[in-house]
């Protein structure tokens, strides 16, 4: 049986027109004697239906040039509330959730009266955590630009470069078992 591989309001490219489109209505086509669809097509705006194969998704974000994971931004059905209940919401029927591995397995998702109280910032957030991995590679890029530069940078970029390092150590950092939590700021 037929799976829907799109959600509502997912920004896809459509190859045979060559445009990027949001898709507006998944479509299933049901058969009698059937309990699921045999065949989903997509809405998306361009007067007609396109099969799954003709749309590619959007990368969430690009991967970090150091190599590292490609964290990506997912919007996932809204089943606590109805879309009409959402219209306040930036994506209507939808909510956030950033996917931290290859399997779509793990990540971040937000419990829905949090995403309801405050959306647009849960939508802020949701991009900053898909983006984390790149700015990581950005500003491990400065620190060694910093270091290559043999005290040649201006002094206030040094000292940015060396809270870049700081804060990198700490990422990198394993705690050991039973050691207590650092603060944060």
């Amino acid at each position: 049986m037929a799976k829907a591989i799109f959600q509502r309001n997912q920004k896809v490219w459509v190859e045979s027109v060559g445009v990027w489109a949001t898709v507006e209505k998944i479509v299933p086509v049901w058969a009698k004697g059937f309990d699921e669809p045999v065949k989903v097509t997509y809405d998306v705006g361009l007067g007609r239906d396109f099969q799954a194969t003709e749309l590619r998704a959007e990368q969430g974000g690009a991967a970090p040039a150091s190599g590292g994971p490609a964290w990506r931004l997912l919007r996932a059905r809204n089943k606590w509330q109805a879309e009409e209940d959402s219209s306040h919401h930036p994506y209507p029927g939808s909510y956030p959730v950033v996917v931290t591995d290859p399997n779509d397995w793990g990540g971040w998702r937000v419990p829905g009266a949090e995403y309801d109280r405050d959306p647009y910032k849960i939508e802020f957030q949701a991009r900053l955590i898909a983006s984390a991995p790149h700015l990581l590679a950005l500003s491990r890029r400065v620190v060694e630009l910093v270091d290559e530069s043999a005290g040649d940078a201006p002094p206030e970029l040094q000292r940015i470069a060396e809270d870049m390092a700081k804060l990198s150590r700490l990422l990198d950092e394993t705690p050991a078992a039973g050691q207590a939590k650092p603060e944060t700021a």
